[in-house]
């Protein structure tokens, strides 16, 4: 069975890659990632506070004066809550990069325009194949418009386009005002591809101590039907390539995402609670089933379910809301 794609301009064997997660920290699991068939390898992201923090470091260090603002890094998370420093995960993306055949996409998470977007041409001097941008955001500024959130992303896009050579992939939240419209300014500032969805992580509150807690979990496929949704309304609209992230659990969920317009899957917690090697039976069953189902290959199946090919695309659309309200039985 064909399970070829192509995505972020690159022809893959299959669809299914390690999405952005600790699993290539280390070296003997990123080929161990290889050895079970990943198409690339995903890294975590560098974050924009990261680098500003060094940045600030060095100032302070080698030009600022005893009494400025040394409380400004105090706003920033403390620098042993991110294993990898900008220097490390430079070092990091050269490592892999040595030690993997496939395509090797690096990760920034940030959210303004400043100094640590050079980073990227440093990711790409390091090796980097691609380059995946993560605009994680909460706007709680009330003096915010929603229009200046999609404009810095925009000059963010652009800003780093304009250094690279190398593609680069946006990965996005489902929380924007008008999603289509930001897709399509994305596409206009020159994304390649788009990664539906990150995940915001939610605080809990302990309520004895009176503070708010991290909380983590590995997501579950109750997540997947809101990708599924996007992709299949996005992918019909816009002509850069699409990746599915969060919620694809086994081969039929990466199927549904392939039929709604996705051409690469990335997984994580699938293979966090299963191992790297899960990637096999993925693209085992994916094939198995294509075969079952008398598909030719999976290009045959890509977009069949997006909002231009579905028999009825209204589901994707607001009619299909009140029927779902209906359909409650005891």
């Amino acid at each position: 069975m064909d399970l070829s794609t192509r995505y972020l301009g690159f022809d893959l064997p299959h669809p299914f890659m390690p999405g952005a997660s600790p699993l290539v920290d280390d070296l003997d699991t990123v080929k161990r990632l290889e050895d079970a068939g990943a198409a690339a390898i995903v890294l975590h992201s560098l974050f924009e506070e990261q680098i500003t923090r060094e940045q600030v470091s060095t100032f302070l260090g080698t030009e600022a004066h005893a009494e400025s603002f040394p409380e400004a890094l105090s706003y920033m998370p403390d620098p042993e809550s991110f294993r990898f420093g900008p220097e490390a995960y430079l070092e990091l993306v050269r490592r892999v990069k040595d030690a993997v055949r496939v395509p090797v996409i690096a990760s920034l998470n940030g959210t303004t325009i400043g100094g640590w977007l050079r980073h990227a041409e440093l990711l790409q001097q390091a090796g980097a194949d691609a380059l995946e941008l993560n605009v994680y955001q909460l706007a709680t500024d009330p003096h915010e418009s929603a229009t200046h959130v999609e404009e810095t992303s925009f000059d963010m896009v652009r800003a780093v386009k304009a250094k690279l050579g190398i593609p680069i992939a946006i990965k996005l939240s489902p929380f924007y005002t008008s999603l289509a419209h930001f897709a399509a300014g994305l596409e206009t500032a020159g994304a390649d591809g788009l990664v539906l969805f990150n995940r915001f992580y939610q605080p809990d509150i302990d309520v004895e101590n009176l503070t708010t807690t991290p909380a983590l979990r590995l997501s579950d496929r109750s997540e997947l039907l809101l990708r599924l949704r996007w992709l299949a309304i996005l992918s019909s609209q816009r002509r850069c390539d699409f990746a599915v992230s969060g919620g694809v659990q086994n081969a039929v969920d990466a199927i549904k995402s392939v039929m709604a317009g996705a051409r690469a899957v990335q997984v994580v917690s699938a293979l966090l609670r299963n191992g790297p090697e899960y990637i096999h039976l993925l693209r085992n069953d994916m094939a198995s089933w294509l075969e079952q189902h008398e598909y030719d290959s999976l290009k045959q199946a890509q977009g069949s379910m997006n909002l231009a090919g579905c028999p009825d695309p209204k589901a994707y659309e607001r009619a299909n809301y009140m029927l779902v309200l209906q359909s409650w039985r005891e």
